[in-house]
């Protein structure tokens, strides 16, 4: 079994830039790919950013074991770690980096214990949050409500993730997990 470092977040926090950033300082990394049952968002592509299931076809999966972890973040909507997307990257020698919500990060601590890292990405404010949801201008504003609701209660699991890093400043943020990082696959 390899390392994995897991990074979870309230929707709009800067989980997903920070760890684009991250992805381009240390090769070792590979991000996993999750799969999810939802429509994709504006450019997002297949087997890119999601593997993008119909339920039907995500259901079948659970049911041939098919998931390292899953779970149903909005109702109707599936997002979950598929066990051939883990082995690909392990055998490949690299480290699984996980962009997931923050459930799904604490299922995945639960599941590889000491072999993870688990990084939660905390917005400055609930208002910063909605902020930039609306910035990026890719949901309605009931679904931004949603969202920013989700948002105060995913933050009370903060301290079930191994660090917090407050993405107030990008750079700054990028520079703590990179040392996290670094700590953690020097271990």
């Amino acid at each position: 079994m390899g390392k994995v470092i897991i990074f979870s977040a309230p929707s709009g926090s800067g989980k997903t830039t920070i760890v684009k950033a991250l992805l381009e300082v240390f090769p070792q990394l590979e991000f996993s790919i999750s799969a999810t049952s939802r429509a994709p968002r504006g450019a997002e592509r297949d087997g890119v950013d999601y593997y993008f299931l119909t339920e039907e076809e995500f259901r079948r999966k659970i049911d041939a074991d098919s998931f390292v972890e899953y779970e149903e973040v909005y109702a109707g909507t599936h997002y979950g770690t598929l066990r051939s997307e883990v082995e690909r990257i392990w055998n490949k020698g690299n480290v699984i980096v996980f962009d997931v919500d923050v459930m799904g990060g604490i299922n995945i601590k639960r599941i590889f214990g000491d072999d993870a890292r688990s990084i939660f990405i905390m917005p400055p404010s609930i208002e910063e949050l909605r902020r930039r949801l609306v910035n990026r201008a890719t949901d309605a504003p009931e679904v931004i409500e949603k969202r920013v609701a989700k948002a105060e209660f995913e933050l009370t699991k903060a301290a079930e993730f191994d660090c917090t890093v407050v993405n107030d400043d990008l750079e700054e943020a990028i520079a703590r997990t990179t040392d996290i990082i670094t700590r953690f696959i020097e271990e």
